[in-house]
Protein backbone atom coordinates (compact mmCIF):
# COMPACT_ATOMS: atom_id res chain seq x y z
CA UNK A 1 0.00 0.00 0.00
CA UNK A 2 1.70 2.92 -1.47
CA UNK A 3 1.78 6.39 0.97
CA UNK A 4 0.36 9.04 0.10
CA UNK A 5 2.59 11.45 -2.46
CA UNK A 6 5.25 13.92 -0.67
CA UNK A 7 4.42 16.56 -3.34
CA UNK A 8 1.56 17.46 -1.72
CA UNK A 9 0.59 20.28 0.68
CA UNK A 10 2.28 19.96 4.05
CA UNK A 11 -0.91 20.67 5.55
CA UNK A 12 -2.96 18.10 4.16
CA UNK A 13 -4.21 15.48 6.96
CA UNK A 14 -1.68 13.03 8.03
CA UNK A 15 -2.31 9.13 7.69
CA UNK A 16 0.07 8.62 10.94
CA UNK A 17 -1.67 11.37 12.92
CA UNK A 18 -5.01 10.25 12.57
CA UNK A 19 -4.11 6.47 13.25
CA UNK A 20 -2.80 7.56 16.33
CA UNK A 21 -6.30 9.58 17.12
CA UNK A 22 -8.93 8.15 15.70
CA UNK A 23 -11.34 10.63 17.43
CA UNK A 24 -9.70 12.88 14.88
CA UNK A 25 -10.79 11.40 11.56
CA UNK A 26 -13.82 13.74 10.39
CA UNK A 27 -17.60 11.90 10.59
CA UNK A 28 -19.79 11.89 7.51
CA UNK A 29 -22.43 14.44 7.24
CA UNK A 30 -25.88 12.62 7.72
CA UNK A 31 -24.51 9.54 9.26
CA UNK A 32 -25.48 7.90 12.76
CA UNK A 33 -23.31 5.32 14.31
CA UNK A 34 -25.96 2.19 13.39
CA UNK A 35 -25.99 3.62 9.62
CA UNK A 36 -22.04 3.56 9.77
CA UNK A 37 -22.14 0.06 10.92
CA UNK A 38 -24.67 -0.72 8.19
CA UNK A 39 -22.47 0.49 5.91
CA UNK A 40 -19.17 -1.11 6.26
CA UNK A 41 -21.49 -4.55 6.78
CA UNK A 42 -22.68 -4.55 3.73
CA UNK A 43 -19.47 -3.83 2.37
CA UNK A 44 -17.97 -6.59 4.11
CA UNK A 45 -20.48 -8.59 2.62
CA UNK A 46 -18.51 -8.35 -0.58
CA UNK A 47 -15.62 -10.95 0.27
CA UNK A 48 -17.44 -13.69 -1.82
CA UNK A 49 -16.76 -11.79 -4.90
CA UNK A 50 -13.48 -12.25 -6.38
CA UNK A 51 -11.11 -9.62 -5.46
CA UNK A 52 -8.98 -9.50 -8.78
CA UNK A 53 -8.59 -10.65 -12.58
CA UNK A 54 -12.23 -10.07 -13.31
CA UNK A 55 -14.49 -6.88 -14.67
CA UNK A 56 -16.57 -8.02 -11.45
CA UNK A 57 -13.83 -8.21 -8.85
CA UNK A 58 -13.87 -5.74 -6.00
CA UNK A 59 -10.12 -4.58 -6.52
CA UNK A 60 -11.51 -3.49 -10.21
CA UNK A 61 -14.21 -1.58 -8.73
CA UNK A 62 -12.16 0.44 -6.34
CA UNK A 63 -10.08 1.55 -9.05
CA UNK A 64 -13.10 2.49 -11.30
CA UNK A 65 -14.37 4.39 -8.48
CA UNK A 66 -10.91 5.70 -7.61
CA UNK A 67 -10.56 7.33 -11.69
CA UNK A 68 -14.03 8.73 -11.24
CA UNK A 69 -13.63 10.79 -8.37
CA UNK A 70 -9.95 11.63 -9.23
CA UNK A 71 -9.69 12.60 -12.78
CA UNK A 72 -6.48 12.10 -14.39
CA UNK A 73 -6.64 16.22 -16.23
CA UNK A 74 -5.57 18.92 -13.80
CA UNK A 75 -7.46 20.80 -11.83
CA UNK A 76 -7.33 23.80 -9.88
CA UNK A 77 -5.20 24.00 -6.17
CA UNK A 78 -8.31 23.76 -4.01
CA UNK A 79 -9.65 20.73 -6.37
CA UNK A 80 -6.11 19.07 -6.17
CA UNK A 81 -5.83 19.63 -2.24
CA UNK A 82 -9.37 17.72 -1.86
CA UNK A 83 -8.05 15.10 -4.00
CA UNK A 84 -5.20 14.93 -1.84
CA UNK A 85 -7.40 14.86 1.45
CA UNK A 86 -9.96 12.02 -0.42
CA UNK A 87 -6.70 9.81 -0.80
CA UNK A 88 -5.71 10.17 2.69
CA UNK A 89 -8.63 9.50 3.93
CA UNK A 90 -8.85 6.37 1.78
CA UNK A 91 -5.39 5.27 2.95
CA UNK A 92 -6.82 5.71 6.19
CA UNK A 93 -9.80 3.25 6.22
CA UNK A 94 -7.67 0.73 4.42
CA UNK A 95 -5.84 0.79 7.56
CA UNK A 96 -8.22 1.15 9.94
CA UNK A 97 -9.88 -1.81 8.58
CA UNK A 98 -6.48 -3.84 8.44
CA UNK A 99 -5.74 -3.45 12.02
CA UNK A 100 -9.59 -4.39 13.14
CA UNK A 101 -9.28 -7.43 11.17
CA UNK A 102 -5.70 -8.54 13.01
CA UNK A 103 -7.48 -7.22 16.36
CA UNK A 104 -10.54 -9.50 15.53
CA UNK A 105 -8.11 -12.30 14.88
CA UNK A 106 -5.83 -12.03 17.96
CA UNK A 107 -9.56 -12.44 19.66
CA UNK A 108 -10.55 -15.33 18.22
CA UNK A 109 -7.02 -17.21 19.16
CA UNK A 110 -7.74 -15.91 22.99
CA UNK A 111 -10.79 -17.49 23.01
CA UNK A 112 -9.86 -20.55 21.54
CA UNK A 113 -7.13 -20.93 23.73
CA UNK A 114 -9.20 -19.92 26.76
CA UNK A 115 -11.51 -23.01 25.59
CA UNK A 116 -8.68 -25.66 24.70
CA UNK A 117 -6.04 -24.46 27.97
CA UNK A 118 -6.61 -26.75 30.84
CA UNK A 119 -5.67 -24.76 33.31
CA UNK A 120 -7.93 -21.94 35.64
CA UNK A 121 -5.83 -18.47 35.52
CA UNK A 122 -5.30 -18.95 39.31
CA UNK A 123 -3.50 -22.23 38.01
CA UNK A 124 -1.33 -20.70 35.12
CA UNK A 125 0.13 -17.88 36.84
CA UNK A 126 1.02 -20.11 39.51
CA UNK A 127 2.91 -21.65 36.65
CA UNK A 128 4.37 -18.88 34.93
CA UNK A 129 5.42 -17.83 38.76
CA UNK A 130 7.90 -21.05 38.09
CA UNK A 131 9.64 -20.06 35.66
CA UNK A 132 12.83 -17.98 35.09
CA UNK A 133 12.21 -14.59 33.29
CA UNK A 134 13.46 -15.30 29.95
CA UNK A 135 10.63 -18.10 29.51
CA UNK A 136 8.19 -15.69 31.14
CA UNK A 137 9.12 -13.29 28.54
CA UNK A 138 8.45 -15.92 25.43
CA UNK A 139 4.86 -17.21 27.31
CA UNK A 140 3.59 -13.68 27.83
CA UNK A 141 4.33 -12.96 23.84
CA UNK A 142 1.82 -16.35 22.67
CA UNK A 143 -1.56 -14.77 22.72
CA UNK A 144 -2.99 -12.07 24.55
CA UNK A 145 -4.25 -14.69 27.58
CA UNK A 146 -0.92 -15.75 28.07
CA UNK A 147 -0.09 -11.97 27.83
CA UNK A 148 -2.63 -11.27 30.94
CA UNK A 149 -1.99 -14.13 32.97
CA UNK A 150 1.78 -13.68 32.73
CA UNK A 151 1.12 -9.96 33.99
CA UNK A 152 0.43 -10.78 37.67
CA UNK A 153 3.13 -9.54 40.26
CA UNK A 154 3.77 -12.94 41.33
CA UNK A 155 4.83 -13.68 38.15
CA UNK A 156 8.14 -11.24 38.91
CA UNK A 157 9.11 -12.59 42.34
CA UNK A 158 12.37 -13.35 40.92
CA UNK A 159 13.24 -11.79 38.62
CA UNK A 160 16.51 -12.95 36.29
CA UNK A 161 17.65 -10.81 34.22
CA UNK A 162 21.29 -12.30 33.73
CA UNK A 163 20.41 -14.77 30.72
CA UNK A 164 19.59 -11.98 28.23
CA UNK A 165 22.66 -9.24 29.68
CA UNK A 166 23.38 -8.23 26.49
CA UNK A 167 19.61 -6.53 25.53
CA UNK A 168 18.76 -5.48 28.95
CA UNK A 169 19.18 -1.61 30.06
CA UNK A 170 17.58 0.95 32.38
CA UNK A 171 14.11 0.77 30.89
CA UNK A 172 13.75 -3.17 31.10
CA UNK A 173 15.09 -3.48 34.64
CA UNK A 174 12.27 -0.46 35.99
CA UNK A 175 9.49 -2.27 33.99
CA UNK A 176 10.92 -5.34 35.70
CA UNK A 177 10.98 -4.25 39.43
CA UNK A 178 7.51 -1.99 38.62
CA UNK A 179 5.62 -5.10 37.27
CA UNK A 180 7.17 -6.94 40.41
CA UNK A 181 5.65 -4.34 43.32
CA UNK A 182 5.19 -5.68 46.53
CA UNK A 183 6.01 -9.15 45.12
CA UNK A 184 9.58 -8.74 44.67
CA UNK A 185 11.67 -11.05 46.47
CA UNK A 186 14.90 -11.72 44.15
CA UNK A 187 17.13 -9.93 41.74
CA UNK A 188 19.35 -11.23 39.46
CA UNK A 189 21.41 -8.15 37.44
CA UNK A 190 24.35 -8.35 34.69
CA UNK A 191 26.21 -10.33 33.24
CA UNK A 192 27.94 -13.73 34.68
CA UNK A 193 30.38 -13.77 31.55
CA UNK A 194 33.19 -11.32 32.64
CA UNK A 195 33.98 -10.34 28.61
CA UNK A 196 30.09 -9.16 28.39
CA UNK A 197 30.37 -6.94 31.47
CA UNK A 198 32.16 -4.17 29.30
CA UNK A 199 29.35 -3.53 27.13
CA UNK A 200 26.45 -3.51 28.97
CA UNK A 201 23.89 -0.95 28.36
CA UNK A 202 23.24 -0.29 31.78
CA UNK A 203 23.86 2.78 33.70
CA UNK A 204 24.90 3.70 37.39
CA UNK A 205 21.52 4.51 37.44
CA UNK A 206 20.51 0.99 36.72
CA UNK A 207 19.07 0.47 40.11
CA UNK A 208 17.77 3.86 41.44
CA UNK A 209 14.02 1.67 40.49
CA UNK A 210 14.63 0.22 43.89
CA UNK A 211 14.38 3.54 46.14
CA UNK A 212 11.48 4.27 44.54
CA UNK A 213 8.41 5.59 47.17
CA UNK A 214 10.94 5.50 49.67
CA UNK A 215 13.02 2.02 48.68
CA UNK A 216 9.30 0.35 49.10
CA UNK A 217 10.77 -2.33 46.19
CA UNK A 218 14.33 -2.94 47.75
CA UNK A 219 12.33 -3.22 51.22
CA UNK A 220 10.23 -6.06 49.65
CA UNK A 221 13.64 -7.77 48.09
CA UNK A 222 15.57 -10.76 50.04
CA UNK A 223 17.95 -11.75 47.57
CA UNK A 224 20.16 -9.53 45.60
CA UNK A 225 22.89 -10.94 42.84
CA UNK A 226 24.81 -8.36 40.63
CA UNK A 227 26.94 -9.85 38.16
CA UNK A 228 30.38 -7.69 36.91
CA UNK A 229 28.72 -4.17 36.98
CA UNK A 230 32.19 -2.53 36.66
CA UNK A 231 30.02 0.83 36.02
CA UNK A 232 28.54 0.85 39.23
CA UNK A 233 30.84 1.91 42.24
CA UNK A 234 29.85 2.55 46.39
CA UNK A 235 28.52 5.63 45.48
CA UNK A 236 25.93 4.25 43.36
CA UNK A 237 25.34 1.29 44.97
CA UNK A 238 25.17 2.74 48.86
CA UNK A 239 21.49 4.40 47.86
CA UNK A 240 19.94 0.79 46.49
CA UNK A 241 21.26 -1.18 49.45
CA UNK A 242 19.91 1.23 51.80
CA UNK A 243 17.24 0.58 50.54
CA UNK A 244 17.39 -2.82 50.87
CA UNK A 245 16.94 -3.24 54.49
CA UNK A 246 15.37 -6.65 54.71
CA UNK A 247 17.86 -8.60 52.41
CA UNK A 248 19.61 -12.29 53.47
CA UNK A 249 21.31 -13.20 51.02
CA UNK A 250 24.11 -10.52 48.95
CA UNK A 251 26.15 -11.47 46.10
CA UNK A 252 28.35 -8.90 44.10
CA UNK A 253 30.68 -10.44 41.42
CA UNK A 254 33.23 -7.15 39.94
CA UNK A 255 33.07 -5.31 43.20
CA UNK A 256 35.43 -2.10 42.16
CA UNK A 257 36.30 -0.58 45.31
CA UNK A 258 37.53 3.03 45.26
CA UNK A 259 41.30 3.53 44.23
CA UNK A 260 43.63 3.18 47.70
CA UNK A 261 40.61 1.65 49.97
CA UNK A 262 39.84 -0.36 52.00
CA UNK A 263 37.23 -2.93 50.44
CA UNK A 264 35.94 -4.38 53.73
CA UNK A 265 35.62 -0.91 55.34
CA UNK A 266 34.02 0.25 52.15
CA UNK A 267 31.94 -2.91 52.36
CA UNK A 268 31.06 -2.11 55.69
CA UNK A 269 29.59 1.35 55.11
CA UNK A 270 27.27 0.33 51.93
CA UNK A 271 25.87 -2.51 53.98
CA UNK A 272 25.63 -1.08 57.38
CA UNK A 273 21.91 -0.86 56.91
CA UNK A 274 21.81 -4.81 55.73
CA UNK A 275 21.78 -6.56 59.11
CA UNK A 276 19.80 -9.30 58.32
CA UNK A 277 22.84 -10.57 55.74
CA UNK A 278 22.82 -14.75 55.81
CA UNK A 279 25.01 -15.25 52.49
CA UNK A 280 27.46 -12.79 51.63
CA UNK A 281 29.20 -13.53 48.64
CA UNK A 282 32.01 -10.41 47.32
CA UNK A 283 34.40 -11.04 44.26
CA UNK A 284 36.96 -7.69 44.62
CA UNK A 285 37.74 -6.38 41.42
CA UNK A 286 41.41 -4.86 41.15
CA UNK A 287 42.09 -4.52 44.94
CA UNK A 288 44.04 -2.04 45.62
CA UNK A 289 43.78 -1.73 49.47
CA UNK A 290 44.43 -4.45 52.47
CA UNK A 291 42.17 -5.41 54.60
CA UNK A 292 43.41 -4.80 58.00
CA UNK A 293 41.81 -5.65 61.98
CA UNK A 294 40.23 -2.31 62.42
CA UNK A 295 38.23 -2.63 58.84
CA UNK A 296 37.60 -6.40 59.65
CA UNK A 297 35.98 -5.04 63.42
CA UNK A 298 33.58 -2.92 61.69
CA UNK A 299 32.81 -5.74 59.15
CA UNK A 300 31.99 -7.89 61.65
CA UNK A 301 29.67 -6.02 63.99
CA UNK A 302 27.45 -5.30 60.45
CA UNK A 303 26.59 -8.88 59.95
CA UNK A 304 25.45 -10.67 63.34
CA UNK A 305 23.38 -13.54 61.44
CA UNK A 306 26.13 -14.56 59.04
CA UNK A 307 26.23 -18.54 57.97
CA UNK A 308 28.01 -18.26 54.47
CA UNK A 309 30.56 -15.72 53.62
CA UNK A 310 32.49 -15.92 50.51
CA UNK A 311 35.37 -13.04 49.72
CA UNK A 312 37.33 -13.86 46.87
CA UNK A 313 40.58 -11.74 45.53
CA UNK A 314 40.94 -10.42 48.79
CA UNK A 315 44.13 -8.77 49.88
CA UNK A 316 44.36 -10.55 53.63
CA UNK A 317 46.48 -12.57 55.28
CA UNK A 318 46.75 -15.52 57.55
CA UNK A 319 46.20 -13.25 60.86
CA UNK A 320 42.88 -11.74 59.50
CA UNK A 321 41.72 -14.87 57.91
CA UNK A 322 41.94 -16.28 61.51
CA UNK A 323 39.85 -13.57 62.40
CA UNK A 324 37.54 -13.51 60.13
CA UNK A 325 36.70 -17.24 61.48
CA UNK A 326 36.43 -16.18 64.91
CA UNK A 327 35.02 -12.84 64.33
CA UNK A 328 31.46 -14.73 63.46
CA UNK A 329 29.19 -16.62 65.91
CA UNK A 330 27.01 -18.24 63.24
CA UNK A 331 29.96 -18.85 60.26
CA UNK A 332 29.56 -22.34 58.79
CA UNK A 333 31.03 -22.04 55.12
CA UNK A 334 33.88 -19.36 54.22
CA UNK A 335 35.12 -19.39 51.23
CA UNK A 336 38.79 -17.23 50.46
CA UNK A 337 39.39 -18.73 47.32
CA UNK A 338 42.19 -16.19 44.96
CA UNK A 339 43.56 -14.44 48.01
CA UNK A 340 46.90 -14.29 47.16
CA UNK A 341 48.67 -13.49 50.58
CA UNK A 342 47.08 -16.40 52.44
CA UNK A 343 49.99 -18.95 53.13
CA UNK A 344 48.00 -21.07 55.38
CA UNK A 345 49.63 -21.11 58.98
CA UNK A 346 46.41 -19.72 59.98
CA UNK A 347 45.65 -23.44 60.01
CA UNK A 348 47.80 -24.67 62.68
CA UNK A 349 46.11 -23.16 65.59
CA UNK A 350 42.15 -22.80 63.98
CA UNK A 351 41.72 -26.86 65.93
CA UNK A 352 42.14 -24.85 69.39
CA UNK A 353 41.23 -21.28 69.07
CA UNK A 354 38.13 -21.74 66.70
CA UNK A 355 37.33 -25.13 68.60
CA UNK A 356 33.74 -23.34 69.64
CA UNK A 357 33.26 -22.15 66.05
CA UNK A 358 29.82 -23.44 64.02
CA UNK A 359 32.35 -23.74 60.93
CA UNK A 360 31.80 -26.48 58.75
CA UNK A 361 33.35 -25.70 55.08
CA UNK A 362 36.76 -23.93 54.36
CA UNK A 363 37.07 -23.24 50.61
CA UNK A 364 41.00 -22.07 49.85
CA UNK A 365 41.48 -22.15 46.24
CA UNK A 366 43.68 -20.35 43.76
CA UNK A 367 45.90 -19.05 47.07
CA UNK A 368 48.72 -18.80 45.27
CA UNK A 369 50.92 -18.28 48.63
CA UNK A 370 49.05 -21.59 49.29
CA UNK A 371 49.81 -23.46 46.72
CA UNK A 372 53.67 -22.99 46.94
CA UNK A 373 53.27 -24.36 50.38
CA UNK A 374 51.08 -27.64 49.05
CA UNK A 375 53.14 -28.36 45.69
CA UNK A 376 55.52 -27.34 42.96
CA UNK A 377 56.34 -28.91 39.82
CA UNK A 378 58.31 -32.08 41.81
CA UNK A 379 55.86 -32.61 44.59
CA UNK A 380 55.12 -31.77 47.65
CA UNK A 381 57.46 -28.64 49.23
CA UNK A 382 58.61 -29.55 52.76
CA UNK A 383 60.23 -27.32 55.81
CA UNK A 384 63.78 -27.80 54.16
CA UNK A 385 62.23 -27.04 50.58
CA UNK A 386 62.79 -30.82 49.42
CA UNK A 387 60.10 -33.07 48.66
CA UNK A 388 58.08 -34.46 50.77
CA UNK A 389 54.93 -36.42 51.56
CA UNK A 390 52.85 -34.39 53.12
CA UNK A 391 52.46 -29.99 53.39
CA UNK A 392 54.28 -27.80 55.94
CA UNK A 393 50.63 -27.14 57.33
CA UNK A 394 49.76 -29.46 60.11
CA UNK A 395 46.78 -31.46 57.98
CA UNK A 396 46.21 -34.16 60.59
CA UNK A 397 46.34 -32.38 63.40
CA UNK A 398 43.79 -30.13 62.17
CA UNK A 399 41.81 -33.15 61.63
CA UNK A 400 41.84 -34.61 64.93
CA UNK A 401 41.03 -31.14 66.36
CA UNK A 402 38.41 -30.25 64.38
CA UNK A 403 37.01 -33.57 62.58
CA UNK A 404 33.74 -31.80 61.64
CA UNK A 405 35.81 -29.23 59.16
CA UNK A 406 36.03 -29.74 55.81
CA UNK A 407 39.07 -28.20 54.02
CA UNK A 408 38.98 -27.50 49.93
CA UNK A 409 41.90 -26.11 48.09
CA UNK A 410 42.29 -26.70 44.43
CA UNK A 411 44.63 -24.82 42.17
CA UNK A 412 44.64 -24.32 37.99
CA UNK A 413 47.29 -25.45 35.89
CA UNK A 414 49.77 -23.28 35.16
CA UNK A 415 50.44 -25.04 31.88
CA UNK A 416 48.36 -26.94 29.42
CA UNK A 417 51.20 -29.45 28.28
CA UNK A 418 51.17 -32.88 29.05
CA UNK A 419 54.49 -32.65 31.15
CA UNK A 420 53.13 -30.09 33.62
CA UNK A 421 52.15 -32.12 36.84
CA UNK A 422 50.92 -31.07 40.16
CA UNK A 423 50.18 -32.88 43.63
CA UNK A 424 46.98 -33.06 45.52
CA UNK A 425 46.03 -34.93 48.89
CA UNK A 426 42.98 -36.15 50.42
CA UNK A 427 41.72 -37.68 54.05
CA UNK A 428 39.79 -40.23 53.66
CA UNK A 429 36.85 -40.96 56.67
CA UNK A 430 38.87 -43.87 57.63
CA UNK A 431 42.13 -41.82 58.94
CA UNK A 432 44.23 -42.49 56.59
CA UNK A 433 45.87 -40.07 54.16
CA UNK A 434 47.05 -40.64 50.49
CA UNK A 435 48.77 -38.05 48.50
CA UNK A 436 49.16 -38.21 44.62
CA UNK A 437 50.17 -36.63 41.56
CA UNK A 438 48.06 -35.46 39.31
CA UNK A 439 48.02 -33.62 35.91
CA UNK A 440 45.97 -30.57 34.99
CA UNK A 441 45.53 -29.31 38.85
CA UNK A 442 47.03 -29.29 42.36
CA UNK A 443 44.04 -30.21 44.99
CA UNK A 444 43.75 -30.38 48.33
CA UNK A 445 41.01 -31.95 50.65
CA UNK A 446 40.80 -32.42 53.91
CA UNK A 447 36.99 -34.12 54.97
CA UNK A 448 35.82 -35.62 58.04
CA UNK A 449 31.79 -35.07 57.97
CA UNK A 450 31.02 -37.14 55.28
CA UNK A 451 27.41 -37.67 57.43
CA UNK A 452 26.74 -34.51 57.69
CA UNK A 453 22.64 -33.79 56.70
CA UNK A 454 23.63 -29.95 56.57
CA UNK A 455 24.91 -29.68 52.69
CA UNK A 456 26.24 -26.69 51.34
CA UNK A 457 27.11 -26.38 47.88
CA UNK A 458 29.48 -24.13 45.74
CA UNK A 459 29.81 -23.30 42.24
CA UNK A 460 33.05 -23.73 41.61
CA UNK A 461 33.34 -22.20 38.33
CA UNK A 462 33.04 -18.93 40.23
CA UNK A 463 35.80 -19.36 42.36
Amino acid sequence: MDAPSPKRPCHAPSVTSSLENPGSLPSAQGFNQSNIDMTISSFLSLSDLPLFASPLSIGCSFDRVLDKVIPSAAGTSHDEFEQDRFLDRTLQLASVLYKSTERCIRKRATLQNSISWPLLPELTIKVFSMLDTKSLMQASACCTMFNKCAMDRVCYSHIDLTTAAEHVDNGVVCRMIHRAGKELRSFKLGSISPSAGSTSLLTRSCLTPLTFNHGFAGGCLRSLHLYHLRMMDGESLSPVLSACLNVTDLKIVGFVPGRGLNPLEQLGLLTRNCRLIENLFIEIYNSAGRITDSSLLEFGDNFPNLISLSLLCSRLNDAIAQKLIKGFRHLKHINLSRSPEISGCFLRGLGLCCKDSPLETLILCNCNSLKEDVSNNQGLVSDEGSSSSGPRFPIEELKKQRPDVTVVAIFESQSSSSSSSSSSGEVYPDGTSSWTSETGSDSLSLSSNNNSEDEHDYDMDSI
